[in-house]
């Protein structure tokens, strides 16, 4: 297959990230992998992997985007992908377009991934619109059902989110000489039980609650220390002047310490002893909570969304109710106490199975071409 997907930059998150494997994992099956974006940090990555990386600005939210229509219909027709598949709004539409204006027979057949709760309406139904949906949690699922009642059921298929067993485990170490940094740099952590918060810096992740929580742990535990690993987006910055002026106010100077953005956030998350999720809105999947629960990291977080799906299948003790930041703060309480049983095995959110699946969709689209579409994809291979 040649498969082409889209997204609008690839610098960081779930969905940047989810591409890359996608990409790397069809370049490993033998397929033609190109991803169409307008840059980042990842896209070198994207070309030691094998695929190859189309810069275009199909990420800007203004109708003159409109513009690359034209420019998109000719890519298709040069590069004349099997699969395209489209994972968020702007270049979905822009695709869309250029995608209707090919003959039915022979564009490629068209998925798409819902990858959030995005507002209802006209604007966020275009991520219905695929042949194919992929849904990145049974929570995401429901969420298009009950709000796009015309899109089929049939053509919408979970496929969770997933990591690398290999590389989050029970068993994984940071190295010596990333710990002998670590302590170097943090000296404040040494002989202290290390709550982490992950996430980018925005209101809706849940930072004032987690500076609720740890001002009530405190008291009680002086040995505690609240770690926030991630940085504000650009122009954001005046929320984490907020939580600082806040932390002040609460007498966490010394209990407190923000890393800003990590590109290591794997072995910060296995430094530390018990990761955090409270972020108020249901977050579509999660996907640094798996990653905490797959190194075997208690996890207490807010049940709602695909965090919630996780921690049933993982580690149910950690679920609090959302919103509720001093029932969290009890959790941890007693699990400082009486130490909890490590999560399950992680043998359901893996990477191989979510590209395995991901691949499945796309064969199966293809088998369902008529015998003349078959036949011209075959040709369009040679």
């Amino acid at each position: 297959m040649k498969v082409l997907q889209v997204l609008p930059e690839l610098n960081s998150g779930g969905v940047e990230r989810g591409t890359v494997e996608l990409a790397r994992f069809l370049v490993e099956k033998g397929h033609q992998s190109l991803v169409v974006s307008h840059g980042g940090r990842l896209a070198s990555e994207l070309s030691q992997d094998g695929s190859r990386h189309i810069a275009l600005p199909v990420h800007k939210k203004s109708l003159l985007s409109l513009r690359l229509v034209p420019q998109l219909v000719k890519l298709l027709e040069d590069e004349q992908p099997d699969i395209l598949h489209l994972r968020s709004r702007v270049p979905a539409w822009l695709f869309y377009l250029a995608w209707k204006k090919l003959s039915p027979k022979s564009r490629p057949r068209l998925v798409t991934t819902v990858h959030g709760f995005y507002s209802v309406n006209f604007y966020s139904a275009i991520m219905t619109k695929g042949e194919r949906v992929i849904c990145v949690s049974q929570s995401v699922q429901e969420y298009v059902l009950e709000n796009y009642p015309r899109t089929s059921c049939e053509k919408l298929t979970v496929i969770h989110r997933g990591v690398d067993t290999a590389d989050y485990s029970p068993h994984y170490q940071p190295s010596l000489d990333w710990q002998e940094k670590w302590r170097e740099q943090f000296p404040q952590f040494k002989g202290k039980i290390l709550l982490l918060l992950p996430g980018r810096i925005t209101r809706w992740k849940g930072h004032e609650d987690f500076l609720t929580l740890l001002a009530h742990l405190r008291t009680r535990h002086p040995g505690l220390h609240g770690v926030i690993a991630g940085g504000p987006s650009p122009g954001k910055e005046g929320y984490l002047a907020e939580l600082e002026v806040k932390s002040q106010a609460l007498e966490l100077a010394d209990s407190l310490t923000f890393l800003g953005h990590r590109s290591d956030l794997r072995e910060v998350i296995a430094a530390c002893d018990f990761t955090l999720s409270l972020s108020l809105d249901p977050e579509a999947f999660g996907r640094v909570s798996l990653e905490a629960l797959s190194l075997g990291k208690p996890v207490a977080a807010y049940a709602h969304g695909g965090v919630a799906e996780q921690l049933d299948a993982l580690f149910p003790i950690g679920k609090v109710p959302p919103a509720e930041p001093l029932q969290a703060a009890n959790l941890i309480e007693e699990w400082l106490q009486t130490p909890p049983a490590p999560p399950l095995s992680n043998e359901k959110f893996t990477l191989a199975s979510m590209c395995q699946q991901t691949v499945a969709v796309y064969e199966e689209l293809l088998s369902s071409r008529s015998l003349g579409d078959r036949s011209h994809s075959s040709k369009k291979s040679r």
